[in-house]
């Protein structure tokens, strides 16, 4: 039996081509960077740049992105094992445009379907699942079948092992309509142990955009840590004993569609060593703000060295 995971990612993947010209539309933008994306997979990335075991559950077209992807994200860091092939489907890509520092307009080309929404719940590896010490999800994986099946196949096995963190990533237009969306997190709350989101992601998690309203919210829910993520005004964590706000790290932005990504595996890291939470919020909020500060979001992911030495100028 090969050791468990640190951490263990499930959901969505794709290759990220992001323009090299800034406030451009995306008509007028002549070249493109390529790197691996999604948020899951993304995760799975910055957690590894903190030297944590990762592997991300997802799957990819059998085509030349798909295979990039599988290369990419091992030489990144991350277990590849569990990158599925489908066959038919095509590996998703996503194109941005960049219009520092707060306008970040994102297209995802994911049509017919993702092959990460087609993991069936007979595929995942069930005792990874249960033996890893952070499993985490995201809420694009509750959208369709068979993943919706298959996330709840997982936290069925997992049970109350390990912290188990459900990322709010609410993208509207993966679903038929909010009220899908906010029936499916209700049902996902119930499973988890921290979750993790911005304003507007748990407005439709728990009804509230308040921080405080809403952190209270999702521990009334059964988590035991919620996270509110709230960009120029910081984020707030709670628990039931624990309420923590941390400033934003001031950093000029070159794309702020990363930093929620570098920000989880971060926060990955800090829950895993056992800092207190303050501790834990201001390393995630450092690692986030570099991501901010780079082009591309996979191949941003900061390392430990990287974060600690912005913090030691840090005002604590």
């Amino acid at each position: 039996m090969t050791a468990p995971l640190d951490v263990l990612t499930m959901g969505r993947v794709g290759v990220d081509l992001y323009p090299l010209q800034d406030s451009t539309p995306l008509e007028d933008v002549a070249t493109f960077s390529k790197s691996v994306g999604g948020s899951a997979t993304n995760v799975a990335i910055a957690a590894a740049r903190h030297g944590r075991a990762s592997a991300v559950i997802t799957a990819v077209g059998d085509d030349p992105f798909g295979r990039f992807v599988a290369r990419e994200v091992a030489r990144l860091g991350v277990d590849p094992r569990y990158i599925a092939v489908t066959a038919g489907l095509n590996t998703p890509v996503a194109f941005c445009e960049m219009f520092p520092p707060d306008h970040f307009p994102i297209y995802f080309y994911r049509e017919p379907v993702a092959p990460d929404l087609m993991i069936e719940a007979g595929s995942l590896d069930l005792e990874a699942v249960r033996e890893s010490r952070i499993y985490w999800s995201t809420v694009t994986g509750l959208s369709r079948e068979p993943s919706r099946a298959a996330h709840h196949a997982a936290w069925s096995a997992r049970g109350r092992a390990g912290i188990t963190v459900l990322d709010l990533d609410y993208r509207p237009m993966f679903w038929d309509s909010a009220q899908q969306a906010r029936a499916q997190v209700a049902s996902a709350l119930e499973h988890v142990s921290v979750a993790v989101g911005n304003r507007e992601e748990c407005e439709i998690a728990v009804g509230e955009t308040d921080p405080h309203r809403a952190g209270d919210a999702l521990l009334e829910r059964g988590v035991e840590l919620a996270i509110v993520k709230q960009g120029p005004k910081g984020v707030l964590a709670k628990t039931r004993d624990e309420s923590v706000e941390v400033a934003p790290f001031p950093v000029d932005v070159v794309n702020g569609l990363g930093a929620g990504d570098g920000f989880g595996g971060a926060l990955c890291h800090g829950l895993l060593s056992g800092w207190s939470l303050e501790a834990t919020l201001r390393f995630a909020n450092v690692a986030g703000a570099i991501v901010a500060s780079r082009r591309e979001c996979s191949t941003a992911m900061p390392s430990t060295d990287d974060v600690e030495r912005l913090l030691e100028g840090t005002p604590q």
